[in-house]
């Protein structure tokens, strides 16, 4: 850098041997505004003549020595000893012999390793064409590491980049595919105030419309017009293009209202892109305006656009239009447009209008031209969308008069028999298409492989996968993604995790679908580690994900109960500068949900709103749910009629969340109304909605209700889960309908329902509260033979019965055993101990136990207190007495404080 700060002057030692470098320099410099002037420029051009034999004879002895220098170099590693022998040359650092060792050099590091070196020998800075060989050295090889900084070099120097420099990074970049790179190197060249040659912008443009990077390619777009080019129809009709295709009509209207303020003239090209791009976006009549547009500007509309218009009509149920247009062009034309006639005959048969399309394939033979296999697998594909294999078949024989079958005729067959599950059938067809000479390709392969793997037949696929001919077909990346789902989804997810290893040893970069279905199955199979894996591995791939991988992740993530990741990755979406879409939120908001926070329900479903989301019925559901479970049973009511007035249709989630809601906060009756609206829809209601109106109508003690739901839910053919009925045994018990809950375990148990520690904690529960202690433990003994742990509930409740039945024995044994086996005993346990133990004069032990509850940190009733202290008066136990009355008349004043306040 330090060279570059002297004068731009260049000193030269030998005129005879310089004539060409200072022709060149004078050349490059003129033209970025450097120091030396036009007369100079004529007077280097004038005395410099590659004829004259000295100057042909110093031309030899340069090649000789950019052959000596070439030769050094490529003898070892850059070091001491390589440029000691390069110092042994004669003449080594001159600029043209510089510049011929550039031209020649592939690698960038030694290239850059020689420039410097140069540089260094003679004190001086280089001339503009060793810069532009330099560029030039980066641009074969296509590392671009250093060019920032030689840019910026060469704008110290007052010179840049040549043209032909220019476009030749460009094209290099674009040909390694580095576009996000091309795009930089021209950021870097208007930054450094250079100017970007004309064909350097066209040519970046064109790539990225290729891989529809519709911003990149605006921002090129406005710099060419800053910088003075001239943009043509053919740049505006590139851009219209890829806007269009991504469905960012706005911006490609923009793009045609500029050119008609530019005066520009659209041509029947840009025309045909407009009715084409516009009409597959579903904008029939646009498309339609610009048909009529181009006729009113006198432009006759060619073949193409009458396709294309003939194409939109089809596709927008327009067919009566389309017949009509199609019509027009066929008028009067002795050589048929195949082109249009295929366009039809597909309209037709995606309306089902088979007759009509068989009509036009015999039309089309009376004008003299034989439809083509185009033609009649355009047929082939609408019969097989609608299920018609019989027809499809006799067609396929039919078309042998016309035409010969090619391959793709043989894939739609071939994916119709698999879709419908005719799997020998396509191995039929297979085996037909190898005899007719034609060996399948990787479109047959994928088709058979994806088929195989979603009718789980596994090792058919991948015995497919295996067999497959990588000379004649390789597998691609489609083929490895489907292999690599159906065996994650089955649970083969180690296999599926081979073949993805497999699939980077083949050089195939695995894209976000393979590392979506890697994440996905990973986590299903409860291996969530290797899932967060994967993710890593994807990151420093380089592989960026797209939204839908984040969306999944993100769900997976809240699943394996990992609540603050999820949110964590709802935060990443907008950090990878997506735009949360409405399944983004519906994901976070049921993952809240499920993790006990539905009350963030609302805020979520606002921010969505706001963000323009528009709901879907999963995003209703999620948000019902949320509320309802968050006591906002209004809104979600709310939201239920808002979707059904918006034509979306509640499925049995919607209804179940808000009749669950209602149940839950005892609004039954209008539960029942609910699922009563539900059952008038044609809804098949399931056992969740039925075991809510159960819980509901058993919880408040209208147990005939629960028994009616219950029967009807089984002649609907619907069989009662452990849950529905631990829902009625606690409504009978809790009506004290002990007896009848009896029957209905019973009951139970013969329809094979496996009963729980809820169920067994039920009823332990239900014979504690009448006294019926004995027959409690009877159910306790029972529940341990099934192999079944009472939680603390059920402890308690054997405690609270023993204690109360004055058998503190037991009960403290039952205590001691209960914490021996791991157990945390809860404030109610401890307190029922603390009572038993009182009434049954223990008083010390009691004491003991009151320190115990204390020191865990557990609550200790007033009643309580109360009990104990009065035990240990009778037992004159005065110190641990006034303990117990200080910690009374503490829980007083607190008490009284918070009543004040």
């Amino acid at each position: 850098m330090k060279m570059l700060l002297r004068t731009h002057g260049i000193v030269l030692h030998s005129a005879s041997k310089c004539h060409s470098f200072f022709f060149s320099c004078n050349k490059l410099l003129s033209t970025y505004g450097g120091p030396f002037h036009e007369a100079k420029e004529k007077a280097a051009t004038a005395s410099f003549n590659p004829s004259k034999p000295e100057n042909s004879m110093n031309l030899g002895i340069v090649r000789q020595s950019v052959d000596d220098v070439c030769h050094v170099l490529e003898s070892g590693p850059w070091g001491p000893a390589l440029e000691d022998s390069l110092s042994a040359l004669s003449d080594v650092h001159s600029p043209e012999l510089v510049i011929g060792v550039l031209k020649r050099l592939k690698d960038v590091k030694t290239a850059i390793n020689f420039f410097r070196w140069a540089e260094r020998k003679t004190d001086q800075a280089h001339c503009p064409e060793a810069y532009n060989s330099l560029l030039m050295v980066m641009a074969r090889s296509r590392n671009f590491e250093s060019m920032e900084q030689i840019l910026e070099e060469m704008s110290i120097a007052g010179f840049g980049p040549s043209n032909s420099t220019c476009i030749e990074l460009v094209a290099s970049s674009v040909k390694a595919q580095k576009l996000r790179e091309a795009f930089d190197f021209i950021q870097t060249m208007r930054k450094l105030r250079f100017r970007p040659a004309f064909s350097a912008y066209t040519t970046l443009i064109g790539a990225l419309s290729a891989v529809h990077e519709p911003n990149l390619m605006l921002t090129l777009f406005q710099q060419m017009q800053e910088l003075g080019y001239e943009v043509n129809v053919h740049l505006f009709t590139t851009l219209v293009r890829v806007f269009a295709k991504e469905g960012r009509v706005d911006a490609a209207l923009s793009l045609l209202d500029e050119m008609k303020s530019n005066s520009f003239e659209a041509d029947i090209v840009l025309y045909n892109v407009c009715i084409d791009c516009f009409g597959k976006l579903g904008k029939v009549d646009m498309a339609w305006k610009f048909f009529h547009e181009m006729k009113a500007h006198g432009i006759v509309p060619d073949d193409v656009t009458y396709t294309s218009m003939i194409g939109v009509l089809c596709k927008g149920n327009r067919l009566d239009e389309a017949v009509e247009l199609f019509e027009q062009l066929d008028l009067n034309r002795k050589v048929p447009c195949v082109y249009a006639y295929n366009t039809m005959i597909m309209g037709y048969g995606s309306a089902g209008k088979f007759d009509e399309a068989y009509r036009l394939l015999e039309r089309q033979k009376r004008k003299g031209s034989i439809p083509s296999v185009i033609a009649y697998n355009c047929i082939l594909t609408c019969l097989g969308k609608k299920g018609m294999v019989e027809e499809a078949l006799r067609i396929f024989e039919e078309m042998k008069k016309d035409a010969v079958p090619n391959i793709t005729s043989f894939n739609i067959l071939i994916d119709m028999l698999c879709r419908l599950g005719k799997l020998e059938a396509a191995l039929e067809i297979q085996d037909t298409m190898k005899e007719a000479g034609l060996f399948p390709n990787v479109i047959t392969v994928n088709i058979m492989v994806d088929r195989l793997c979603k009718a789980k037949r596994l090792k058919e696929a991948y015995s497919i996968f295996q067999e497959m001919d990588h000379k004649i077909c390789r597998p691609d990346a489609v083929t490895f993604c489907s292999l690599i789902d159906g065996l994650g989804r089955h649970g083969r997810v180690d296999d599926a995790y081979r073949l993805y290893e497999k699939m980077l040893d083949a050089n195939h970069a695995p894209n976000a679908v393979v590392y979506t279905s890697l994440i996905r199955n990973f986590f299903k199979w409860g291996r969530k580690e290797d899932g967060h894996k994967i993710y890593k591995e994807m990151l420093q791939s380089g592989c960026s994900p797209d939204l839908t991988l984040l969306n999944t992740y993100m769900d997976c993530v809240f699943k394996a109960g990992e609540t603050e990741k999820g949110r964590a990755l709802f935060e990443e979406i907008k950090t990878c500068g997506f735009v949360p879409d409405v399944r983004s939120y519906s994901i976070l908001i049921h993952g809240l949900t499920e993790a006990g926070f539905a009350r963030e329900t609302y805020k979520l479903f606002y921010a969505m709103k706001e963000q323009g989301c528009v709901l879907d019925t999963f995003a209703y559901n999620t948000v019902i749910d949320g509320f309802c479970k968050s006591g906002k049973v209004d809104k979600a009511y709310q939201l239920l009629e808002e979707m059904k007035a918006q034509d979306l249709h509640p499925t049995v989630v919607t209804y179940g969340s808000v009749i669950d809601g209602l149940a839950k906060i005892d609004r039954l009756d209008e539960a029942y109304m609910l699922f009563e609206e539900a059952k008038s829809r044609g809804m098949g209601l399931n056992v969740v909605v039925y075991s809510s109106l159960i819980d509901g109508f058993g919880k408040v003690g209208r147990v005939d209700e629960a028994y009616l739901i219950m029967e009807e839910m089984m002649q609907n053919g619907l069989t009662p889960n452990v849950y529905t009925w631990n829902c009625l045994l606690d409504g009978l018990v809790k009506a004290d309908e002990i007896n009848e809950a009896l029957v209905c375990f019973q009951s139970m148990k013969d329809l094979m329902c496996t009963p729980n520690e809820i169920t067994y904690g039920i009823l332990i529960n239900g014979f504690c509260k009448i006294r019926k202690f004995n027959k409690a433990f009877v159910f306790w003994q029972e529940m341990q033979k099934q192999g079944l742990k009472p939680n603390t509930t059920i402890y308690t409740t054997m405690i609270s019965g023993l204690a109360k039945a004055g058998n503190i024995s037991e009960a403290n044994g039952l205590f001691q055993r209960f914490k021996m086996n791991g157990g945390i005993p809860d404030s109610a346990s401890y307190n029922v101990m603390i009572e038993g133990l009182s009434n049954c004069n223990r008083a010390l032990d009691a004491y003991a136990l009151f320190e115990e509850t204390r020191l865990k940190g557990c609550n200790i009733f007033s009643k309580t207190c109360v009990t104990l202290l009065d035990a240990l008066h009778r037992a004159e136990c005065l110190e641990q007495a006034a303990i117990v009355g200080a910690v009374l008349r503490e829980m007083a004043k607190s008490q009284h404080a918070s009543k004040t306040f």
